[in-house]
């Protein structure tokens, strides 16, 4: 009786074994394209154009994998203080899409913090957070959000650039090594399936906002390879095989169509998932008014999907089916373009009947991602670790509790938690005048607050004050501060010339609010400017006069309290800029002059900045010593000895920069490390180039090389503060 029990139970799990396995690419023992070549030899043609447009196929079983906006946080819900743009074509459906059950979702700080944090663990914990998250909103859901917009490669070439917020920074080293750590992230490690697909963009040479649809963004092969195209190039050898074109051109060909696309994201990389287009890409192909490459749309479509962009992102059925009626589109390059496309649900594990990632634990409605502490926690220290100490004279940071008892908060920033165009929607936010109230809760000291200085009572407030703490930046959707009322300016308009954001570039590098600080501190020197920002500024007056300068981004939830933490020395900052922060604007070559080489970033600057790349300070301070280099399995192992010789326990940025014989850079960053040292104790520390580190690109050669035999290798806290050389042989 059990075998026959048995029996049948078998029968019935090989019956149910071959309805789930109706196809042949259902079947996970055959290799990946014999499985996607099986799926598009059984898809009708409007299917194909469906999946290019934005869609599964439904027929087949196979969901559509949905996207999201994901900076700094997954954005799926609607906030009063911003519309919803952004989402063209997250669902297959034009600008619209149907509003999910929650709304919430982590928030991080802005990207340019996150690369402020020097630290690799912490890209990776955003891209992690937020694909667990997708996957949560994605579970039985008929629209998921498994394509995560994530993350921006591009580099903060300009401090006027608009979307500067995006950008980990103006370095490749350091924005590829943050890429790839948030690829790996958002992916997973999985060795079969991903947890969300990685989408970076926007390829290629993306730095301006204003005229971006029509601009031309013109440099030579070697800027390309060393600079523009690095950051990508680092986040595809870790596995993300998609991502997004820009709107301008690059050597006069739309980044849409521009051959580069198949020929070296797709073969020379192995890109081969997800191209899309950013969305209203296509038609300025052929406007007049734009950048009018193309003839009309079904040439501007061809010209695209013989690039090898595989989706149009803001939902083109009709036209793409039009254009292929017509002709301009071949079988062959349609069918490229679908298994392009199914290859990214395959990972998502959208063909197959189980994904492991289908099977995590997301709590219930009481135990939702966002609301637990470990999520909460982990904004928390990504706040914290972004936090770059700028001055501190006299060390008047951190504040003591017991001493200070009487604070006085300024400024248009210290009230609220702002929110960006491609930022999270937090379930809370913590203010820093409310982290800053928290944090002196227990204590005596008394807080109060006044925004502006209209009728000089601010004085009188910073008189009364033993320490004055100013919280001032820009409005990271350019709207104006008239107090509690939701006023969104027009796209592409602002109301200072010191803001940006998408579609419109800064006009001043100063800072509206410069004066509210000068007041202040004419009262009572013992002033902080805490400056919460999405960019740098030229605060030529703050940085000579002020005694503390801390600076932090935009938009996390914990954005307060980590503030706080630093402020009461509960935190110890060892954030770094990853930005040149220029004294003037007149030390910016023209803005579309993308060869950096004629003054750009920290490599090509030639007018001395207010800080430096890789800049910030501690409350402790280090020694650098015993610097040696071994030639170790084709890597370059540079070790040394790294002393806390302060009173507190902290950490250091220690950075590796190299300098080439015969090359135009001043210096160029090959390595860099966050770590943790106690009071007084010294720790070893091994920094490790792969010799590909060391090479350049060989233009005449079309490859990566050598340049020369030697380099001279270089230790220190920031580009401007070497502590160690060592010349070594190549």
């Amino acid at each position: 009786m059990k075998r026959m029990i048995f029996t049948v139970a078998l029968s019935m799990a090989f019956t149910v074994m071959l309805c789930a396995q109706q196809y042949p690419f259902q079947d996970t023992k055959l290799s990946e394209d014999e499985r996607l070549d099986n799926a598009v030899s059984l898809m009708t043609i409007e299917e194909k154009l469906g999946t290019i447009t934005g869609q599964g196929v439904p027929r087949l079983g196979i969901a559509n994998p949905g996207a999201t906006e994901a900076i700094h946080g997954i954005v799926r819900g609607g906030d009063a203080e911003l519309p919803n743009l952004g989402n063209a074509g997250q669902f297959g459906g034009g600008w619209s899409r149907p509003k999910p059950k929650y709304t919430n979702s982590t928030a991080f700080p802005q990207a340019y913090g996150v690369g402020e944090t020097w630290d690799r663990e912490m890209a990776r914990t955003v891209g992690d957070v937020m694909s667990y998250e997708a996957r949560f909103y994605s579970k039985g859901a008929p629209y998921k959000c498994l394509i995560l917009w994530a993350p921006n490669a591009d580099l903060a070439r300009d401090p006027r650039w608009g979307r500067t917020e995006e950008s980990f920074g103006e370095d490749p080293y350091l924005v590829g090594q943050m890429v790839a750590a948030e690829v790996r992230g958002i992916q997973g490690d999985d060795p079969t399936y991903w947890r969300g697909a990685a989408l970076m963009k926007h390829f290629l040479a993306n730095s301006n906002e204003d005229n971006r649809y029509k601009t031309d963004s013109r440099f030579d092969e070697t800027l390309f390879r060393e600079y523009y195209s690095y950051g990508f190039w680092k986040g595809a050898q870790q596995g993300a095989m998609s991502l997004m074109t820009a709107y301008n051109a690059y050597n006069g060909v739309p980044c849409i169509a521009n051959d580069f696309i198949k020929e070296i994201l797709i073969d020379e990389w192995g890109m081969k998932g997800t191209i899309v287009d950013d969305a209203g890409a296509l038609p300025f192909m052929f406007m007049p008014t734009m950048h009018h490459y193309a003839k009309d749309i079904n040439e501007a479509i061809q010209m695209a999907l013989d690039a090898g962009l595989s989706r149009f992102i803001d939902s083109r059925f009709e036209q793409v089916k039009a254009a292929w009626d017509a002709g301009f589109l071949s079988e062959e390059t349609v069918n490229e373009r679908t298994k392009a496309n199914l290859r990214t649900m395959l990972r998502l594990g959208l063909m197959d009947a189980e994904c492991p990632y289908d099977q995590q634990e997301f709590g219930t409605e009481e135990d939702l991602p966002w609301e637990r502490q470990e999520f909460k926690d982990k904004a928390r220290l990504v706040t914290q670790k972004s936090i770059v100490l700028l001055k501190n004279e006299g060390k008047l940071l951190p504040l003591d509790k017991n001493k200070v008892t009487k604070i006085a908060v300024f400024g248009n920033r210290a009230e609220q938690v702002l929110k960006d165009w491609y930022g999270a929607l937090p379930s809370y936010r913590v203010s820093p005048l409310d982290g800053i109230k928290a944090a002196v809760d227990s204590s005596k000291t008394e807080v109060r607050f006044q925004r502006w200085d209209s009728d000089g009572s601010a004085q009188e407030l910073a008189k009364w004050a033993d320490v004055c703490i100013v919280c001032v930046g820009n409005h990271p959707a350019t709207s104006p501060d008239w107090d509690r009322q939701s006023v969104q300016s027009p796209w592409a308009y602002g109301t200072v010339a010191g803001d940006g954001r998408e579609a419109l570039d800064r006009r001043s590098l100063q800072l509206e609010t410069e004066d509210l600080i000068k007041v202040v501190w004419q009262a009572n020197h013992n002033t902080v400017v805490t400056l919460i920002s999405s960019f740098p500024f030229a605060i030529n007056w703050t940085a000579k006069n002020v005694p503390a300068i801390v600076h932090l981004t935009q938009c996390s939830q914990e954005l307060g309290n980590a503030l706080a933490d630093v402020l009461f020395g509960d935190y110890n900052p060892a954030g770094r800029t990853t930005q040149t922060w220029v004294s003037d604007i007149l030390d910016l070559p023209n803005m579309l002059d993308y060869d950096i080489r004629h003054g750009r970033t920290y490599m090509y600057a030639k007018a001395k900045p207010i800080f430096p790349f890789g800049y910030g300070l501690s409350y402790t301070s280090f020694k650098y010593s015993k610097m040696k280099v071994e030639k170790k399995d084709g890597n370059y192992v540079v070790r040394f000895n790294l002393k806390n010789t302060g009173s507190r326990d902290g950490e250091e940025v220690v950075q590796l920069y190299a300098k080439f014989k015969g090359d135009d850079a001043s210096q160029r960053l090959r390595g860099f490390e966050r770590v943790a040292v106690k009071a007084g104790e010294t720790v070893p520390v091994e920094i490790v180039v792969p010799a590909d580190d060391l090479k350049l690109w060989d233009a005449d050669a079309h490859q990566w090389a050598f340049r020369g035999k030697k380099a001279k290798l270089m230790l220190g806290a920031s580009s401007a503060d070497i502590r160690l050389k060592k010349n070594v042989k190549l």
